[in-house]
C-alpha cells in the first residue's frame, strides 16, 4: 500500500482515524503503511475474523501484501492471529489486537504521566524564582493558565520577562501572559521574535531621537 492513499482511503470513509492515534503516531515502531493498516483493523474492535479478502477490497492492496502486513504487526507484538471454533464448531482465523491495545494504553499513560511532570515542573520554576511556596490561590492561577491552552514553554517564558523586570507576582505574569495571547503570541519562538522586533524598534526611536536632538540650541548660554 502506497503512503499517499491514505488520502483515498480516508475519502472514501472506509475507516475513523482517531486523533490520540496520531497523536501518537512518533511512538510506533511501524512505517506509515503498517500503521495506517494497524488503525484500519483498529475500526473492528478487539477481536475479530481473519478475512484477509475483505482486508484487500477495503484497502484495495494485494492479498500478499495484507499477508505481509499482518505478519510484521504479529512478529512486532502488536496484534496476534488466533484459532477458535465459531457458533458452527469449526475451527477459524481471529485477529486480536489486545497486544495493540495494551501498547496503546502505555503510550498514552506515559503521556500523561510526562504532563503532570512538566506541569510540577514550572510550580517549581516559579516558587524558585520568587524565592517561596506559592499559595493555593497562587497554584490555582497557574492552574487557570494551563488549562485554558496556554503552553508551559509560554508561562516560564512570561516568568522570565516578570523576573527580568524586577517584579516577581503571579498579578504581573498573568498581564503578560494575556497581552502575548492577545497579539497572537503562543510559543518561545514568538517571544523571542516579539523580543527582537520591540529591540529593533527601541534602536530606530534612539536613533530618530538623536537625530531630532537641538544640538546649537543646546550649546547655547
Amino acid at each position: 500500500m502506497k503512503t499517499n492513499k491514505l488520502l483515498e482511503i480516508l475519502k472514501k470513509g472506509n475507516f475513523v482515524v482517531p486523533l490520540h492515534l496520531f497523536q501518537l503516531r512518533d511512538k510506533f515502531e511501524l512505517d506509515m503503511d503498517e500503521f495506517i493498516f494497524l488503525v484500519y483493523l483498529s475500526n473492528f474492535g478487539d477481536k475479530f475474523l481473519f478475512d484477509v479478502n475483505k482486508f484487500s477490497n477495503d484497502l484495495n492492496v494485494s492479498v500478499p501484501v495484507i499477508l505481509s502486513y499482518i505478519d510484521n504487526l504479529v512478529e512486532k507484538k502488536y496484534i496476534s492471529v488466533d484459532v477458535a471454533k465459531n457458533d458452527k464448531n469449526v475451527m477459524e482465523e481471529y485477529v486480536n489486537l489486545e497486544l495493540f491495545y495494551d501498547k496503546l494504553t502505555n503510550m498514552m499513560l506515559d503521556n500523561i504521566n510526562k504532563t503532570e511532570e512538566d506541569d510540577t515542573n514550572i510550580f517549581g520554576k516559579i516558587e524558585q524564582e520568587f524565592g517561596r511556596t506559592l499559595t493555593p490561590v497562587e497554584y490555582e492561577i497557574v492552574h487557570a493558565w494551563i488549562e485554558s491552552g496556554t503552553s508551559l514553554e509560554l508561562i516560564e517564558e512570561a516568568l522570565k520577562e516578570a523576573v527580568y523586570s524586577g517584579v516577581t507576582n503571579l498579578r504581573y505574569i498573568d498581564k503578560i501572559i494575556y497581552e502575548w495571547n492577545k497579539n497572537g503570541i503562543k510559543t518561545k519562538e514568538d517571544v523571542e521574535k516579539n523580543r527582537k522586533n520591540f529591540k529593533q524598534r527601541q534602536e530606530k526611536k534612539e536613533k530618530l531621537d538623536l537625530f531630532d536632538y537641538d544640538w546649537f540650541e543646546d550649546g547655547e548660554e
